[in-house]
């Protein structure tokens, strides 16, 4: 009797870990499209009928194939995101603002119940892009940040592929981008350095990527306002690494008289010029007023506490995700500019 009953057991541990569709079906007396329509989300069934066939399925551990499940469907409910490696050296991205990007993004996608592929694709051929949907490995891509791949995103929009980038929102192109305001981000930053009284600006960043132009000319604007009492210089970063700004900086001091106002691309490049500036002689704010960008929350906690433009990351993650379903269910997107507020702290 006892061998019986152990032999039972085994056979029910081994049913319970091989159990099907049908087998859930019969356990729960009903039918197995009913079944699928419970596991697929389908509002076609009661809500009775869905608690009871999902503890039955629980209690006898079925789990759904989901790449199975996929197949079977028109979409694919994955999105993949695309990092800009291409403006880091050796792609050895380290900005906390773009993994508090990809957090929001992250969030977003889960609370539809997609999944996310983060990629690396560093490709700028659109053809690419429209192979990944044409071979149903992703609904649609959202880009962080747009770095130098404007003419490959123009290509994108052309063949009509599911996208939305983060980046700079210019109503001349014909994508949709989701970002905070640039122009007036670098407006904010120039009229932040006349009130403290500084005529001898340093522009930090590469104007080959829009959303960084577009701060650069921002703070050209309010200079050229002040009809040559303000001169403005350039130290273009092709690298956006913390240590290629440090030395970058370190550079332009050695050969040029040093500022008193600086404009960094990002809080991270802040620092490094920050870093700089102080192996040098000089600290804010007693020699230089300095603006960051972005308000990454080491920006507050850094000494001496940054000023910077913030870019609202809590609102932006969410903002594309919608964007993007709304073209992948085959509607329009339209660009989105988001809140843009100088925080002004100690430097």
């Amino acid at each position: 009797m006892q061998d019986s009953a152990e032999n039972g057991k085994k056979r029910g541990r081994s049913r319970s870990m091989g159990v099907s569709m049908a087998d859930i079906a019969q356990l729960a007396k009903v039918s197995k499209p009913t079944v699928s329509r419970v596991l697929s989300g389908s509002p076609l069934v009661t809500e009775a009928t869905r608690e009871h066939v999902l503890k039955i399925a629980r209690e006898h551990g079925y789990a759904v194939n989901r790449n199975a499940q996929k197949l079977r469907q028109t979409r694919t409910d994955t999105v993949s995101v695309v990092l800009d490696f291409g403006s880091y050296r050796g792609g050895r991205i380290a900005d906390p603002f773009i993994f508090e990007l990809l957090a929001g993004v992250a969030e977003a996608l889960s609370v539809r119940n997609l999944d996310l592929l983060l990629s690396s694709q560093v490709s700028q051929d659109a053809r690419d892009y429209q192979d990944q949907i044409s071979a149903r490995m992703v609904d649609g891509f959202i880009f962080l940040g747009q770095g130098e791949r404007d003419p490959m995103l123009r290509q994108m929009a052309k063949a009509g592929i599911p996208f939305v980038v983060w980046g700079a929102v210019d109503p001349t192109e014909p994508y949709c981008a989701v970002g905070s305001d640039n122009f007036l981000g670098g407006k904010l930053a120039g009229t932040y350095f006349l009130k403290c009284g500084r005529t001898r600006w340093l522009f930090i960043g590469n104007d080959n990527h829009a959303e960084i132009r577009m701060r650069h000319d921002g703070l050209s604007a309010v200079a050229r306002a002040e009809q040559g009492r303000v001169a403005i210089d350039t130290l273009t970063c092709e690298d956006m690494s913390y240590v290629a700004t440090h030395r970058g900086v370190q550079d332009y001091i050695a050969a040029n008289d040093p500022p008193d106002a600086i404009f960094a691309f990002s809080d991270t490049a802040a620092m490094a010029a920050i870093a700089a500036m102080r192996e040098a002689g000089f600290v804010s704010p007693r020699d230089y007023a300095l603006v960051g960008y972005n308000n990454i929350p080491p920006a507050g906690h850094f000494t001496p506490a940054i000023t910077t433009v913030e870019q609202e990351t809590h609102l932006a993650g969410a903002i594309l995700v919608e964007k993007l379903m709304q073209m992948v269910e085959g509607g329009r997107a339209n660009s989105t500019l988001l809140p843009t507020r100088l925080i002004v702290r100690e430097t």
